[in-house]
């Protein structure tokens, strides 16, 4: 793809182009909808090239019963996540793209359509009831609700334009991926020899 015009012009990259960033890269940032994918993509690419996984739900988001930490200490535990040499990180939260973005040799954003990021949602529910998935903090048994659903639902249009002035406002012409297809993320796999 072309790099856009204009000082913040975010640089969006295809598929075999990011698959040389990804074997370069040692800080790598996936963002996107839930159920979209970006946790399988991320640890797949994490085990095939050695880098640390940041699970920010795991990680950062959620203590045990699904409670939230306050915000001044998941901003301190994303500044020391993002200070680390080689990492690959998960999760889109756009108001801590200050902190992680520009730390990031690549940024993949899996953009799926609606209905994929639906059954995701519902195909990981029916998979890990009654327990945690491993990208889950712990004690945070997976759930699925009306609200959640419609979360989802109307994720695109209420943040990503969010995303997207997040990316123009951090990325400074860093190389962005855009997975918009199940297709496009094997393709991605099989270029970087990581489908598991």
């Amino acid at each position: 793809m072309d790099m856009e015009s204009g000082p913040n012009a975010i640089r969006y990259i295809e598929i075999a182009e990011a698959a040389e960033k990804v074997r370069q890269a040692d800080r790598i940032l996936v963002i996107g909808c839930s159920g979209g994918g970006k946790s399988t993509l991320s640890q797949r690419i994490a085990r095939r090239f050695g880098l640390t996984y940041v699970s920010i739900d795991r990680d950062v988001l959620w203590l045990p019963g699904w409670v939230q930490r306050g915000k001044p200490e998941q901003n301190r535990l994303l500044v020391a996540f993002s200070a680390g040499e080689r990492w690959i990180m998960d999760g889109t939260n756009t108001s801590t793209f200050d902190i992680r973005v520009p730390r990031s040799d690549l940024v993949i954003w899996v953009r799926m359509p609606r209905w994929l990021c639906i059954w995701g949602i519902l195909s990981r529910w029916i998979t890990n009831r009654g327990g945690t998935r491993p990208e889950m903090a712990p004690g945070c048994p997976e759930k699925i609700d009306l609200d959640f659903i419609r979360f989802v639902w109307t994720w695109e249009k209420v943040y990503g334009p969010r995303v997207l002035a997040g990316l123009a406002a951090h990325a400074a012409g860093k190389p962005v991926l855009m997975l918009k297809s199940r297709a496009q993320m094997r393709d991605l796999l099989d270029l970087l020899g990581s489908r598991a």
